[in-house]
């Protein structure tokens, strides 16, 4: 069920990316890059609304927010499909993102309630397993629903995704949060959670770091229409080209479930870490061989060995950043939520903006994040990577 709650926020993303040239026409927009901001303001409004879930999830219980929250992406996948103008189509895509914040927030916070040290790592990456297979097939979906009609239909469809899943939430998911951690929903209260997050190093350091690599992810979701279409001119081959990407992340976390609870959090994530840093700058150096225009097979190898890494920092470095926040994790769920999404939208949408005809923009951001992640790692751990703290991380 989180698993599916998690997918809910990535199909709206991946559905209607085969979509955007069609929807930018249909709305009168001219340049290519402002379809971007289709994907941009609903991340925002995701990232945004994380901070109040929490609070929200600490005080009543993490039922209640979420089946609200689903009902706001619902309502918001409706208007979508009737907007006149492409500014009002960004004013509900930014509502229906605030919805879809509930569904970030309480799935790890519910998680959290359960699990802890290895044994929510090894949780984690299967949602994100489970996450990282709308990649592969939302584009898919998204051109079919096309080929049957208009892009109207994407958000029809988003529509009843959300509606099936607040009827999963309603008569299949308990209460997971523990009496003990009821927090009373005052200022103060919030105040004292938020700063617990944010003074406990190991946390608040995971959490930017976290925001970083997920920043490459963002980047390549803004970049990839143009990347693959404009740039390798890919036409209908681009869903299959994406699908592959998905298919890497999604075996690299079923790997990391199976293994992390023998070697760690911290040695896996932190040697992953190392080697996409590694990668994504042998990547540089030969795209600017080839002046940023490689072949599209060479590409596409250094684009599958970097994201096979990154589908064992991702899961990890969530984990690391909850493990010590156990007692706030609705409050912790937002922080981090709120930093891995409208901080990484905004740093994706860096190198989305950039794009000059080249891939040596995208290149060159995932590299640049991958430093700061990884120097953001070193002062959490201060200084001492890939040492567990104790045998359950």
């Amino acid at each position: 069920m989180m698993a599916a709650l998690m997918a809910l926020n990535a199909l709206a993303i991946d559905i209607m990316l085969p979509g955007l040239p069609q929807i930018g026409a249909s709305l009168g927009v001219a340049d290519e890059n402002q379809h971007q901001f289709i994907v941009t303001s609903y991340v925002l409004g995701f990232g945004i609304a994380q901070l109040a879930y929490g609070p929200l999830s600490d005080r009543f219980g993490r039922k209640f927010p979420l089946i609200a929250g689903l009902a706001i992406y619902f309502v918001g996948a409706l208007f979508c499909a009737i907007v006149p103008s492409f500014t009002m189509l960004l004013l509900v895509r930014f509502f229906q993102g605030l919805g879809a914040a509930a569904t970030r927030v309480i799935s790890v916070a519910v998680v959290r309630d359960l699990y802890g040290g290895r044994k929510m790592a090894e949780i984690m990456s299967l949602i994100m397993m489970v996450f990282m297979v709308i990649p592969i097939i939302a584009p898919t979906i998204g051109q079919t629903i096309m080929f049957a009609g208009e892009w109207h239909l994407i958000f029809f469809f988003l529509a009843g995704a959300g509606l099936i899943n607040i009827f999963w939430v309603s008569f299949r998911l308990p209460e997971t949060q523990h009496p003990e951690d009821v927090r009373p929903l005052t200022p103060k209260a919030i105040a004292s959670s938020f700063y617990t997050v944010l003074s406990n190093r190991i946390a608040f350091f995971y959490t930017l770091a976290t925001m970083f690599i997920m920043g490459c992810i963002f980047g390549f979701v803004t970049s990839a229409p143009q990347v693959f279409l404009s740039v390798f001119e890919l036409g209908t081959l681009f869903p299959l080209a994406f699908a592959g990407i998905g298919v890497t992340m999604a075996f690299s976390s079923l790997m990391n479930s199976r293994i992390v609870g023998k070697l760690g959090m911290r040695k896996l994530s932190h040697g992953a870490l190392i080697g996409f840093t590694t990668t994504t700058g042998l990547w540089l150096l030969i795209d600017l061989a080839f002046g940023g225009l490689m072949p599209f097979w060479l590409f596409y190898v250094m684009f599958l060995v970097a994201w096979f890494q990154f589908g064992w920092i991702a899961p990890n470095f969530n984990s690391l950043a909850m493990e010590p926040l156990g007692h706030v994790a609705g409050a912790a769920s937002s922080l981090l939520g709120f930093a891995t999404t409208a901080g990484s939208a905004l740093l994706g949408s860096v190198i989305g903006l950039s794009f000059n005809g080249t891939t040596t923009p995208m290149i060159t951001g995932f590299f640049c994040f991958a430093v700061l992640a990884l120097g953001l790692t070193v002062i959490a751990e201060k200084g001492k990577l890939m040492q567990p703290h104790n045998p359950e991380v």
